[in-house]
């Protein structure tokens, strides 16, 4: 008997872990190329020229997860607000959407600054959520101010309804998440607080250790300069990056990928093409953990 309950409560996790993403639904998962990337959407530009590199799917508008803090942190670092300020993690802060986790209980008080290095750098919604709500005029001019931002860059294929990522809502395209990859590269506090490795923070009574959700900005072979993870069931794994290869700085998207570590084998892929190596020694790739 408990073996049969263990088998059916087995069952149920499978089916719930593999409810399909908008862009399985849409058929994009289906779409070929030359490197059997296993993101439906891929889009490499030469920062410098505009030169498309690569491309796949590239004006497809789909969920973008939590690269949607790359954004909360355009309009944060636009505001002029005091990075040392703290702020508060609220009741108001937990995610009601996905039930996702955080370290940041309720109560905790971190500097502005802080809480935009833990969204940026370990994908923190509550410390987002609480950049939002502490900008003049609350979430809703935040939003506004996003989507402000957004018009401002001429990312037409985008919209934003919170500043975490976690509702489908928050949409874009490959094309317009370039145009937001090269403007956020352009502040030198995105691109730090986005490739930080880890960083100790006091939350609470004691110090914890956050890591990047990215494990490639912990692999040598990269020269990343600018990076956001996101994954939300509807939007698949995705992935941003800014990167230097042989002296030319890119700029990658990767969006709705179909495995854990997918987005990274994706990106090995196409590092090791872009240097004219054999795109398929991406073993390395499966032993990074993104988020």
């Amino acid at each position: 008997m408990k073996a049969k309950i263990s088998t059916r409560r087995a069952a149920a996790r499978v089916i719930v872990e593999h409810r399909p993403s908008i862009g399985e639904i849409q058929g994009l998962r289906n779409t070929d190329d030359p490197l059997d990337l296993k993101s439906s959407v891929a889009l490499v530009i030469d920062q410098d020229t505009d030169q498309i590199l690569f491309s796949k799917n590239p004006d497809a508008v789909l969920p973008i997860a939590s690269i949607t803090k790359l954004m909360t942190a355009m309009v944060v670092t636009a505001s002029s607000q005091d990075l040392d300020e703290p702020l508060t993690v609220t009741a108001d802060d937990i995610d009601t959407r996905k039930g996702s986790r955080s370290r940041l209980s309720v109560g905790t008080r971190l500097s502005r600054g802080e809480m935009l290095h833990l969204a940026l750098m370990s994908s923190e919604n509550r410390a987002a959520n609480a950049l939002g709500r502490h900008y003049p005029g609350g979430l809703p001019a935040f939003v506004a101010a996003m989507n402000e931002t957004a018009r401002r860059l001429g990312m037409s294929d985008t919209h934003y309804v919170e500043p975490t990522g976690l509702s489908s809502m928050n949409r874009s395209s490959a094309r317009d998440l370039s145009l937001l990859v090269k403007a956020a590269y352009q502040q030198p506090l995105i691109r730090e607080l986005s490739t930080t490795p880890e960083a100790e923070f006091a939350v609470g009574r004691k110090a914890q250790q956050f890591r990047n959700t990215n494990g490639l900005v912990r692999n040598p072979e990269w020269d990343i300069g600018l990076q956001k993870t996101g994954y939300i069931s509807e939007a698949g794994r995705c992935l941003v990056m800014q990167a230097e290869l042989a002296g030319r700085k890119l700029i990658m998207v990767l969006l709705d990928s179909a495995g854990k570590y997918s987005r990274i084998g994706d990106a090995e892929r196409l590092r090791h093409w872009l240097l004219g190596e054999s795109p398929a020694a991406t073993g390395a790739g499966a032993a990074h953990r993104g988020g």
